[in-house]
């Protein structure tokens, strides 16, 4: 049995991943595809535009046999987090055989050259980006112009030319997939990475063009550009394949759609209520980040425009969105890995199930209900962390479409 597995948000899915799943089982000879998927919160510090349930049959419908959660603290965290925290959760699966990546390049060789200096950083490379943070760089770019540099300098590139190497550090698939050869690399972990080259829109195109491979930044700015409008869901049609489409038809028109401006009234009524110990005690919030969020909190009309108003040439808008909703949703602790909750599966896929059940050194909770009697210490808290941040996103959500709100425990398995 060969196990394949893909790290995703699908925030929405489209079809370049669809062609991402089918090119990953054909490359890799897959049996099964398995896919970890932010929960209700993504990576950029925002809310999922759908909830992680109905995200996650999207994903079933467009090729995956298996979807497990990614717990919203590693959801939310940096690249670095995010990355460990997935292929933490992969690897104690027991049974991964490969984890499948897009990018902008295709070839696993320079994330593995990268990911090894990283990994050991040594001393020049140390040097290089010390000297760059000072200098008040945001780290994501110090560390690509230390790469850029260290390998210019001291040692040779063996994948790409220097103009090639500057080119692809910028490129953000490929940052994330160095993320996640360096954790497969820090963890020993048995699985193998596979690159698949990136088709279509960029990762942060926003304009939605007639090809089939859009953005998934496009899409939402297609969905949030009119507000005051009824969504013109039609215009995404060509960009899902058709079932996905419908059963994201259906989920809009059930569920609605959250942005992070839906949080901004409790943002602002939190903020009232926080000190500098206490903002810098949440994840992703430093002592220097709190100053100023204390000197401007009365000013803030929207989560998107304070976001904004906190950016600096050191802090990016998304790191200053992820410290945000940290606060917002009250995690303090980067907790460890310590179970893989099932969203979703295919009927079909009961012998994938039996194999993780033999090998995963993880409890699978397939029943949230049942978590409480599964899971102890650090694990149960993480857990209640987490349904605690399904929680508030499902109040909002109910909130702003005046549907009944659903709690976390009652929702079921969706199964196909």
């Amino acid at each position: 049995m060969t196990i394949t597995a893909v790290i995703a948000e699908y925030n929405p899915f489209h079809n370049g991943h669809a062609y991402q799943l089918a090119k990953a089982r054909e490359l890799t000879g897959a049996d099964y595809l398995v896919v970890i998927m932010s929960g209700d919160f993504v990576q950029r510090g925002a809310p999922a535009i759908l909830d992680q349930h109905n995200r996650a049959e999207l994903a079933l419908l467009g090729g995956a046999d298996l979807i497990l959660q990614l717990p919203c603290h590693f959801a939310l965290g940096s690249a670095q987090h995010f990355a460990r925290g997935a292929v933490s959760l992969l690897t104690a699966l027991g049974c991964v055989d490969f984890l499948c990546f897009g990018s902008e390049y295709g070839d696993t060789a320079p994330f593995l050259e990268l990911a090894d200096v990283l990994l050991h950083e040594p001393e020049e490379y140390r040097e290089l980006l010390s000297g760059l943070l000072r200098n008040g760089l945001s780290f994501p770019t110090a560390r690509a112009q230390a790469l850029s540099a260290y390998f210019s300098d001291s040692a040779s590139f063996s994948s790409l030319s220097k103009e090639e190497l500057d080119t692809f550090l910028k490129e953000p698939n490929n940052i994330l997939g160095i993320e996640y050869v360096q954790a497969l690399l820090l963890s020993q972990s048995r699985i193998r990475p596979v690159t698949i080259r990136r088709e279509g829109s960029g990762y942060h195109e926003g304009a939605l063009f007639t090809h089939a491979l859009p953005s998934a930044t496009a899409m939402r700015n297609l969905l949030f550009s009119n507000p005051h409008k009824d969504l013109e869901l039609s215009a995404l049609a060509s960009c899902m394949p058709e079932a996905v489409f419908h059963a994201f038809q259906n989920a809009v028109a059930s569920h609605g759609l959250l942005t992070a401006d839906d949080f901004s009234l409790l943002l602002a009524a939190r903020l009232l209520t926080e000190t500098k110990e206490s903002l810098s005690s949440c994840l992703d919030l430093s002592p220097d980040l709190a100053n100023r969020i204390l000197r401007q909190r009365h000013a803030c009309s929207s989560f998107s425009e304070f976001a904004l108003q906190l950016k600096t040439k050191e802090m990016t808008y998304t790191r200053i969105s992820r410290a945000l909703m940290h606060l917002l949703l009250n995690q303090k602790t980067l907790y460890p890995a310590g179970y893989n909750r099932v969203l979703g599966f295919r009927k079909s896929a009961g012998a994938l199930l039996k194999e993780i059940r033999r090998r995963s050194s993880l409890p699978l909770i397939a029943k949230a209900a049942d978590a409480p009697r599964l899971l102890t210490g650090d694990a149960l808290a993480a857990f209640e962390s987490d349904i605690q941040a399904s929680l508030f996103y499902e109040t909002v959500r109910s909130h702003k479409t005046g549907t009944p709100f659903v709690h976390e425990y009652t929702k079921k398995l969706v199964l196909l």
